[in-house]
Order: structure tokens, then sequence, then C-alpha cells
């Protein structure tokens, strides 16, 4: 399957008992070291701490950034039943008050009510600017509690404690909060950089594999644009890491992390290069609007790149044989490289058309070359004309 040979590294640092504070552990896990990923943004950086057991560092970070000892933990009702007590408990410990402000679980609860009521419940709670709020779960909290965080009071600090593969992955890193709108899928939002990421491996012991893969769509994204040697790695290694190979898991995660980190560190709002992680969700988008929420980002994330790749091959701009590549890296997973509503392009152009990449009415996709190279500078994208994606996308659904 190898179109390109190498070997991918990690640039994290090891934190250890040496070189870094000791923080308060849950369950009786020894924090004998983790991995850091550094991110740069206007706010100042913030560390993403990647490890088993580094969820015990909460406290003494809520503490450095909520003087008044009063945090809320904002989760969905699911994760809040698996998850809530044990972080409260251990805020609690350290004289964090904890307030809970939980929301149903689903893409469907992304939207401006929720964000208005867990907005509603902080205020209820009196509290100040000097609190900090603390998101509890996957993308979709992240994404909503980050939004709460953003605007609540002007703004106060909050911390990523992501639940999922997906969350770990991708969503808990690069400052971008918002939510869903009837037009499409976070078109209203902010970017707010957290005051930390702890990603816990040990949190997704509770996710099957269906979830775990979800997330592995965004990983495999990491290497389609920016590194080929790592998407080939998390193909062949697929088996374990869907199963949670405590070591693979982490690799994957730092890896992915660091990635991500490199662009957003570099574009934080979003002016160039970092239009490159929208690879796939141009597409993706529209499908999970077009299902109505029913489709799971990761599914859509999948099948929209291998559709990009096709429509970039149509243009001539992408290297023949790309979206063949792509398929073979989300298939180990079990997930999709096309979908029924593929069917529907008009439908779908519509949906794009009014995605926030959009400029003067022309749809705008990210140009991949080749796997792990893309366009850069004016290149980054390709502008894409709605007849011309309905055309495309029309040819090649006709194929399959």
């Amino acid at each position: 399957m190898s179109r390109r040979s190498g070997r991918f590294g990690t640039g994290a640092t090891l934190l250890d008992r040496r070189t870094a504070p000791v923080y308060g552990l849950q369950r009786g896990r020894s924090l004998i070291g983790c991995l850091e990923v550094s991110v740069r943004s206007s706010s100042g950086g913030y560390p993403v701490r990647v490890g088993g057991g580094v969820r015990g560092m909460l406290p003494e970070v809520a503490a450095s950034i909520a003087s008044s000892g009063r945090c809320a933990i904002i989760a969905d009702e699911r994760v809040a039943g698996l998850w809530y007590h044990e972080v409260a408990s251990s805020l609690a410990s350290h004289g964090i008050e904890a307030v809970p402000a939980f929301f149903p679980a689903g893409e469907a609860s992304k939207t401006r009510e929720s964000w208005a009521a867990l907005t509603d419940v902080l205020m209820d709670a009196a509290l100040g600017r000097d609190c900090c709020v603390v998101s509890l779960g996957g993308g979709v909290t992240g994404d909503l509690a980050g939004f709460v965080a953003a605007t609540f009071l002007r703004g106060v600090p909050f911390v990523q404690l992501p639940t999922t593969t997906l969350a770990m992955i991708d969503a808990s890193v690069g400052g971008k909060t918002g939510v869903d709108h009837p037009a499409g899928k976070n078109l209203v939002g902010a970017f707010h950089a957290p005051a930390a990421v702890l990603a816990d491996p040990d949190f997704l012991a509770t996710l099957d594999a269906g979830i775990r893969a979800q997330g592995y769509a965004e990983a495999v994204k990491h290497g389609v644009i920016l590194d080929a040697a790592y998407a080939e790695w998390l193909a062949e290694r697929a088996g374990a890491l869907l199963e949670g190979d405590t070591e693979a898991v982490q690799r994957s995660v730092v890896r992915s992390v660091e990635l991500k980190a490199g662009v957003v560190s570099d574009d934080e709002f979003e002016a160039g290069r970092r239009r490159i992680l929208n690879f796939g969700h141009t597409v993706g988008h529209a499908l999970e609007l077009e299902s109505g929420y029913t489709l799971g980002h990761g599914h859509a994330v999948a099948a929209g790149m291998v559709a990009e790749a096709r429509i970039g091959e149509e243009l001539g701009v992408t290297a023949a044989g790309t979206a063949d590549a792509i398929r073979a890296l989300v298939g180990p997973f079990g997930l999709p490289a096309s979908h029924p509503l593929l069917a529907h392009p008009r439908r779908l152009a519509a949906h794009m058309i009014r995605d926030k990449k959009t400029r003067s009415g022309v749809v705008h996709i990210v140009r991949l070359e080749d796997l792990g190279r893309t366009g850069v500078g004016d290149a980054t994208t390709v502008p894409v004309r709605e007849d011309e994606l309905v055309r495309i996308i029309g040819s090649f659904v006709a194929e399959d």
C-alpha cells in the first residue's frame, strides 16, 4: 500500500518528577511521566499533556487559573454519569468547588439554545470572571463548553479534559469553539484557546471500537495532509488502536497533536495554512447536515476525504490514485469510503455553498496534491463552482 516510505517521530517533551511538579493523582495511578506538546496562541500558549493518569493534574491547573476556587464542569449527561463525581471529588480534595452544568448527549444539543441554558447555569451559580470552565467529554462538549467560556462575562479560562479519541486527537486542540446553526455546522462560534489540555487515554476504556474509530478518521486526516508515513502507521496498527493498546494510543494522540499544533500555532485564526485541517470536512459537514446529524463525524470525514480527493483528481490538482490510497487508510478502521447521501450532489452542494469556508459564493476545498502534501500560500485551497461540484460528485457516484 505504501506510496511513500519513511518513519515518523515525535518531538513531544517528556515530563517526569525531575522536571515537572507533582500533581494530585486519581485512583492511585503513578504518573512517572507524560508527554507534553506546546501550542502557541495569542493568549500566551498552552500545554497539551498526554498520558495515563494526567487527569490528576486538573486540580493544580484549575487552581492556577481560577483564583475564586470555583469551576463549572460542563459535560453531557452520559459522560457526567461516568466521570463527573470522580472529577468533582478530585477538585474538592484540593478545595475547589465544582458547579455541574449538563446537557443531553449528541450533536443535536450543540445549539444556541444549549449555549444559553449552560450560560444560565453559570449565571445562577453567581460565578465570576475569577472562575474557570472544565470541558469534560468529547468534541461536542469541547465546542460547546469552549463557546460558553469564550462568551461568559466576555471570556473566562477553560480546561479541556477530553474523554474520546476524537477529542484527544483533534477537537480539544486549536481553540475553535462554537455551536451549529440550521444552515450548517459550527457556523456560530469564537476562537478561544484553552488554558491546558489533559488527554488521559484511561478515559477511553468506556468506549467501544466503533466510537474509537470515529477519532481515528481525524488522525488519518492529519497523516494524509502532513505525514504520509504516520497515515500508513495508523492503518497498519488499526487493530491495536481500536483495542485500546496503551502504547499505540498514546503515540497516535501525541503525533496527531504535534501535527495539528504545528499548524495552529502558526495560523491560530485560520487566515491561511490552518485551512488544510478542513480536508474532508467540506463534504463531510454537508453529509452530516443532510443526514440530520445522524451520521457520525468520523464517518462523515472519512467519506468526505475520499470524495474531496476524487474531486481534486478530477480537477487535476491531486495525484491520480490518491483517493484509492485514502480508501485503503480508512478501511482498516471500519470507516466508510463513501455514503449513500453522495447520490444527492445538488443538495450537498447547496449545503457546501453555505459553509463558513465559502468565499464570494464559491466553495473552496483543500488542495491535496498527494499523500502528505498540500498546496501552500494562495494555493492552500482550490475554488470549485457549485455546478462543478454537482457534476463531479454525480460522475463518481455513478461510477460506484
